[in-house]
């Protein structure tokens, strides 16, 4: 009889949720303010839980930033960057975020980060992950996965060697996105603010069993692996020439096979998929992603496993 291995990781200390990272995207405002105020159900014995407002300006004229994404500044040379009078306002709030909850890479950044978010894809209660062999955040995915069965609880992985992001929550030690839809930017709806709380909560048990001394024996889970961005197609003015197709709308997580339809443009031609492969599609005619030229993301199915995992 062989004995597992166990894996001893400190205990979780300081947790941070951060809502308002994309100033339009209400769901994880309106919580993080309301646990500003009441935050009873977000504290854990032993655990310091902060909520915090990332983009504040960006918050009050219910715009997704003010002069650049937040949630991509997060890399060395914006970090670094001097503060002069005319940097962009998001690159200074990273800074200041890196301050106080960092600093990034430190043993003094906060534990774990949840970024709560929405999108206008058909996306459901999504969970993104940025690192394949941090047996903490899979572990905790797992668990917030078979907590809200049976909704499904898609699994992002946006480890890639060339698309690069420096996300807002890339401070920390631990870092989980939260991606809630489909809900318009600067509306709030009932159905998704609770499927993004109920998501932190179980996120939080999670930490709390953790932290308590509970073991948790290996697990794989089913991730979607970011394999690469899709553009519209354009004419040579760069104008968008042709729109996602019915077929594919809303159908994020489904596959995605040779032949089938992807674009339509307005003279009524549909533009199929041509890869070999099957691949699942998501972000599916996000409305923010326009201005990134990306009309959804490819990504292919892969199993992570983890280690069984003990404070």
């Amino acid at each position: 009889m062989t004995s597992r291995t166990v894996v001893h990781k400190p205990p979780v200390r300081k947790v941070a949720i951060f809502g308002g990272t994309h100033g339009n995207e209400l769901s994880g405002i309106y919580l993080v303010k309301h646990w500003q105020e009441y935050g009873a159900e977000i504290q854990r014995t032993g655990v310091e839980v902060k909520p915090f407002i990332s983009n504040p300006r960006a918050v009050k004229k219910c715009t997704r930033y003010i002069d650049c994404d937040l949630n991509r500044v997060f890399d060395p040379d914006n970090l670094g960057r001097t503060v002069v009078e005319d940097i962009p306002y998001e690159v200074r709030r990273a800074q200041e975020i890196n301050h106080i909850f960092g600093p990034k890479g430190s043993d003094d950044a906060y534990d774990l980060i949840f970024d709560l978010h929405n999108t206008t894809s058909n996306m459901g209660c999504t969970l993104i992950l940025e690192d394949s062999r941090d047996d903490f955040t899979i572990q905790m995915s797992h668990y917030i996965k078979n907590a809200l069965a049976p909704e499904r609880c898609p699994i992002l992985l946006i480890e890639h060697p060339t698309l690069k992001y420096a996300t807002t929550r890339s401070v920390a030690k631990h870092l989980v996105g939260v991606e809630v839809g489909p809900q318009p930017h600067g509306v709030v709806r009932a159905d998704i603010l609770e499927k993004m709380r109920k998501t932190v909560k179980h996120g939080l048990d999670f930490v709390h069993l953790f932290n308590k001394g509970k073991e948790f024996p290996p697990c794989t889970v089913e991730v979607y692996k970011i394999m690469e961005e899709v553009d519209y197609p354009r004419n040579k003015n760069d104008e968008i020439t042709a729109i996602i197709h019915p077929k594919l709308q809303d159908q994020d997580w489904q596959p995605l096979n040779k032949g089938d339809p992807l674009f339509l443009t307005l003279d009524g031609e549909v533009i199929a998929y041509k890869g070999d492969s099957t691949v699942y599609p998501t972000f599916i005619n996000e409305a923010a992603y326009y201005e990134k030229n990306q009309a959804f993301v490819k990504t292919v199915k892969v199993k992570l496993t983890a280690e069984c995992i003990r404070s």
